[in-house]
Formats: structure tokens, sequence, C-alpha cells
């Protein structure tokens, strides 16, 4: 019962926040033009802004782990390969690139991060899960997406090229790499300067959840529903199911563990929509699956987090 408890107070209030979002759009507290504000706000600077407080106050040295690091890549890459392949199966192959994307694209950095919060107080080992798997999500998307179009064309260099820029001047990527570098140089940050970062950081995690509630539309995911239920299961269950015992076998436990549950088992990103719906795709099994993902992960997560609880992994 405690290990039970334990993993509850990590994530139900994860998905109450989600659900005051909705609340707060239902009763027009919000409404799309200021949910589309926020979420922007979040991306652009109260999120940079959190992962860059975690690493600038710790020594970056001590922090690194190459072996980690290593592992989310190769986990990730393996995972859209095999994404990938299955997808073959699908008849309908207009929806085959929505399928690849939304089954392995997590919400690393709004979801990921809270539930690491829940526990820990603060970022734990994220910012170096993001690291590695970010800028792969965002590479293996375009090709994904251009590749399985519905009606396949060859891939556009000019779109190859704004993306790969998009992953450079990624507001999240460049928070950490801030970070990194104030951390490796050991400037000092002064208590001024650390209460004004702290202030912004803080509201990246209810900010976030909140315009992801309100965002969700449960209507939607009733479209395309047999292979949302399959990538949903793939997202939620599948991938963690594969590469957490490998990862425990290799050494890992604490907040590394429950970093690589958050990459493997964490709801599909919003942001998958808005980059199939940009580059071609209909867009309604992806947001199906986010749909889907986002609602069942608050018992997924738990169920995972309970296991590694009651197995003392974590």
């Amino acid at each position: 019962m405690e290990n039970l408890i334990f993993s509850l107070n990590a994530t139900l209030p994860i998905f109450f926040t989600m659900l005051l979002g909705s609340f707060f759009k239902k009763i027009k507290l919000m409404d799309d033009a200021f949910v589309n504000k926020m979420n922007k706000f979040v991306f652009q600077a109260a999120l940079p802004m959190l992962l860059f407080e975690d690493l600038a106050t710790v020594d970056f040295f001590e922090v690194w782990d190459f072996k980690f690091v290593s592992f989310c890549f190769l986990a990730t890459l393996i995972s859209i390969l095999a994404i990938t392949a299955f997808s073959f199966l699908i008849k309908e192959r207009a929806v085959q690139g929505e399928f690849v994307q939304a089954s392995y694209r997590s919400s690393a950095a709004i979801l990921g991060i809270a539930f690491i919060q829940n526990i820990y107080g603060n970022a734990g080992m994220a910012p170096l899960m993001i690291v590695a798997t970010v800028p792969l999500y965002n590479v293996m998307a375009v090709i994904v997406l251009s590749v399985l179009k519905p009606q396949r064309e060859r891939m556009n260099p000019a779109l190859v090229k704004k993306t790969l820029k998009g992953i450079v001047t990624n507001p999240i990527i460049l928070g950490i790499l801030a970070g990194m570098l104030w951390s490796v140089l050991k400037l000092p940050m002064p208590a001024i300067l650390q209460k004004t970062v702290k202030n912004v950081a803080v509201l990246a995690t209810p900010l976030g959840l909140m315009a992801m509630g309100a965002s969700f539309e449960i209507k939607q995911a009733v479209g395309r529903m047999k292979w949302a239920a399959a990538g949903t299961f793939i997202k939620l269950v599948l991938l963690a199911a594969v590469f957490l015992p490998v990862a425990v076998r290799l050494g890992f436990h604490g907040e590394k563990l429950v970093a690589i549950l958050v990459m493997l088992g964490s709801a599909t990103t919003v942001s998958c929509f808005i980059m199939a719906k940009n580059m071609g795709h209909e867009g309604t099994l992806t947001s199906s699956t986010v749909m889907l993902t986002t609602l069942f992960s608050a018992f997924t997560l738990t169920g995972w987090l309970w296991l590694l609880k009651t197995l003392g992994l974590i």
C-alpha cells in the first residue's frame, strides 16, 4: 500500500493539474488564443529556464553520464526503427507516417519533468535524457513524415534544412546547453539572479500541464481508433516493457531509471500533431493518439512507478 500511495502521489497531481486546465477552458477562464500563448511561453521561456537552473547549479562533470546518454539515444533509435518496420503492416498507407511518429515521440519535456519533479523535487536526470532524445525525435520525425507521406515523394531538402535549423535554435536545447556551459565554466550564481531564474522556472510545470489539459478534446480520439489504440499501447506499455529490464540489467536505478521510464512511457507530445499537419498529413490519427496516451498515461505511469518502487529500484 505504501508503494501505491508513493506512485499515486507522483502521478495524480499531474493528471489533476491537466484537468484544471480543461475545467478553466470549460468555464471560459481560458480560450484557444490564451492557451496557445501559454504553450508558447512555457516552450520558449519557462521550460528552458527550468532546465538551465537545474544544470547551472550543479557540477556538470559529476552529473554527466555517457553510459546513460548513450542508452537513451540507442533505445530511442531502436524503438523508431522497430515501429517503422511494424508500420508496414498498416494497409492504409496514408496514416503510416503519423502512426510511427505518434508511437515513439514522448512528451519528455512537460509531462516528463513534471513527473520527475513530483518525486525528487527537481528535474533530476531529465536534462541529459532530453539531450539524448529530443534532437533525434525531431530529425527522425522529418524523415518519417517526409518518406511516409500520403502521397509519397522525395524528401524536400529545404524542409530538412529548416527543421535542422529549428533543432539548433530549439529553446529547450538552448536552455540545456546554456546550463551546461554555466556549470562547466563554474560561473557564480548570485542570489538575485538565482531567485529571478527560479521565479520563471517554477511556472513551467503548472502552466504547461494546464495548457495541455485545456487543449484536450476527447471527441477527437474516436477517429482512427484501431491504430490510435495500437500506438497508445506501444507508447505507454510495450517500449517500457522491452527496455526497462535492459536498463535495470545495465545498472540504472533511482533518478536515472525514472528518467528512462519517462522517455519510454510518457504520453505522445502534442507537437506531433502540429508537425504532421504542416507536412501534409491528415492529423486525425496523431491527435487521437495524443489524446489517448495523455488520458491513460496517468494510470500506466502509476503502474510502472509502483512496480519499480516495489522491486526496490527507485
